[in-house]
């Protein structure tokens, strides 16, 4: 029986820890698993969009930074999205996620992405009410485009409670390497959690589809979180995927035997 993900983040179970044996189990495994998907995604022409939403501290980056340190750089690229410059704002929202899609043979993920529309900017009052009601049916089929063209859409949100956010907020005001990670919007956001947690719970309920669903990971304990973030790219990017490695060209296999 297939097991049933949280629809809501009251559903998901923030109790969920890994000690430091299991934790360095799972990763390690890992490893070799997120290699052979980028080699299959490479030798098979396909594209991958990896979509990261989470509370503000909940851990998008290090999770980012693990999964990077796997893979090739030639055949993965990370954006970090933020809020739309001058030009990007008199073009429509989704303008600006088009041209950083990966082309064939490439794995992009987005540290946030076009669901800003329906989080920030619902919540900040950035955007009419009709438009950011209208962008759940536009993101739905912006994402339709892509898994229709091939391209293999994973979309994770990373959740951690109120109290577990304040904590890793101060951790960094207290650590100098870190300050770089602070904006004002990551305090002032404490005060709106209740409106985000509504647009959270909407934006699953409208934009988990049966192409593109969302993986709603508990990243309470920073072990946990990050593994089961993973856990769930690799399951995601496997899914009907040949992880089989290719044999070496024959003509190459020819002229290594000859020179060799």
């Amino acid at each position: 029986m297939t097991e049933r993900r949280p629809a809501s983040l009251a559903e998901v179970d923030l109790g969920q820890r890994l000690d430091k044996r299991r934790y360095h189990e799972r990763k390690d495994a890992l490893k070799q698993r997120l290699r052979a998907l980028q080699l299959a995604y490479w030798s098979q022409d396909r594209a991958a969009v990896l979509v990261f939403e989470g509370w503000d501290a909940a851990g998008k980056g290090g999770t980012i930074r693990r999964l990077a340190a796997q893979l090739d750089p030639r055949g993965f690229a990370v954006w970090s999205v933020g809020a739309p410059n001058g030009d990007e704002l008199r073009q429509h929202y989704l303008q600006r996620f088009w041209t950083r899609l990966p082309e064939d043979r490439e794995i992009a993920a987005f540290d946030r992405s076009w669901y800003g529309r329906v989080l920030v900017e619902r919540v900040e009052q950035l955007t009419a009410p009709a438009d950011w009601r209208r962008a759940y049916q536009e993101i739905n089929a912006f994402e339709a485009l892509l898994t229709a063209d091939g391209t293999r859409v994973v979309k994770l949100f990373m959740h951690i409670s109120l109290e577990e956010q304040k904590r890793r907020l101060q951790a960094r005001l207290e650590d100098p390497l870190k300050h770089w990670k602070l904006a004002p919007e990551d305090f002032r956001n404490l005060e709106l959690r209740d409106a985000y947690a509504a647009a959270i719970d909407d934006m699953l309920a409208q934009t988990s589809t049966a192409d593109s669903p969302w993986h709603l990971i508990a990243a309470e304990d920073k072990r946990f979180g990050r593994i089961a973030a993973l856990e769930a790219v690799a399951e995601a990017l496997a899914e009907g995927v040949d992880l089989t490695p290719q044999p070496v060209d024959p003509a190459i296999r020819d002229l290594a035997r000859r020179l060799l």
